[in-house]
């Protein structure tokens, strides 16, 4: 269960919340340009776009969750697991890449959301699990930049690409059903409402209703719509962070407490982690469940080694006598 959305300010930013019932030893990663990326079925590329995200590693490749490259191209991986449908077997002619690799090999080659569209057009995921002990991650991605945002969700074996011009995305359904479902809202507002009932005079008894039927449940469903809501009236305040700062309240609005959903497991289901990237700067920000402070990485291009930063820690508090 995870959200991610788009922010076209001042800054372009990126970022999502991934929530999870379990850890898969996340860390913030960064890949300098000649650290190697070596595929399944592709050249490996020896020289690259640097990238940073949070990626859990073994074996020495980046198993990316989400990041963003040196040229401001964003990416995040959501769970699909009811539609998601690689080929069975590699394409001949075309390119073929694992559901795991799909990042790093996008941010890797192409420095903008169309030319990673076009590149997708010619793609096929395979269902090939990074290692026998791994389950094959069952996927759709968001990819985007500050003129163009997509998605690409794996069906029957192709891979269908939607121009998103929401600037959300969530779990399951499709996106095509989101965007569907969207259009139940269309009358929500952020203004103070005025009534439209001819008799009696109306008046509302506080602030907040014009957007009264905003869905709160944590479903996927409930969850874009309220991103795509708080997405498109947030009022940014002034401030060499702000912007940042603001999209972190906005990830806030989709978040999960412990406790609030529970998995088929019985099992708690909750943010690990919300992170926030400055394309432009090249500054990947992110903040976790158990610490709430905000901590910044910088994107470091030259190279040949992989760094990871431990997202661990407890919540940083500041007594004040």
């Amino acid at each position: 269960m995870c959200t991610a959305l788009t922010s076209n300010g001042k800054k372009f930013l990126f970022g999502r919340n991934l929530d999870l019932e379990y850890g898969f030893q996340e860390r913030v990663t960064r890949v300098p340009r000649r650290f190697p990326l070596t595929f399944r079925a592709e050249p490996p590329l020896r020289e690259h776009y640097a990238l940073i995200g949070t990626a859990a590693e073994d074996g020495n490749f980046p198993l990316l969750a989400d990041g963003m490259n040196e040229k401001g191209l964003c990416a995040a991986g959501l769970n699909f697991p009811e539609s998601a449908s690689y080929s069975p077997e590699r394409a001949p002619g075309a390119h073929n890449i694992a559901p795991h690799e799909m990042i790093a090999w996008v941010l890797g080659r192409c420095a903008c959301a169309k030319e990673a569209e076009e590149l997708l057009r010619g793609t096929r995921v395979a269902a090939e699990a990074y290692a026998p002990h791994y389950p094959i991650a069952p996927l759709h991605w968001i990819f985007a930049d500050r003129e163009y945002c997509f998605v690409a969700e794996p069906r029957g074996g192709r891979l269908d690409l939607y121009e998103n011009p929401a600037g959300v995305l969530a779990n399951e359904p499709p996106f095509g059903f989101h965007m569907q479902n969207l259009r139940a809202y269309l009358n929500l507002t952020a203004e103070y409402p005025k009534s439209r009932f001819p008799s009696p005079a109306l008046r509302p008894y506080g602030v907040g209703m014009g957007a009264f039927g905003l869905p709160g449940d944590c479903s996927s469903s409930s969850r874009f719509v309220r991103a795509a809501f708080y997405r498109a009236n947030s009022a940014c305040g002034e401030g060499k962070f702000a912007e940042v700062s603001q999209f972190f309240h906005v990830l806030g609005t989709v978040e999960m407490p412990r406790g609030g959903v529970l998995t088929a497991e019985g099992k708690c289901d909750m943010t690990r982690y919300a992170c926030c990237m400055d394309a432009e700067a090249g500054v990947y920000y992110v903040k976790t469940y158990e610490n709430s402070r905000v901590r910044a990485y910088g994107m470091r291009t030259e190279g040949d080694v992989i760094q990871q930063f431990s997202m661990q820690g407890e919540e940083d508090i500041l007594f004040v006598d």
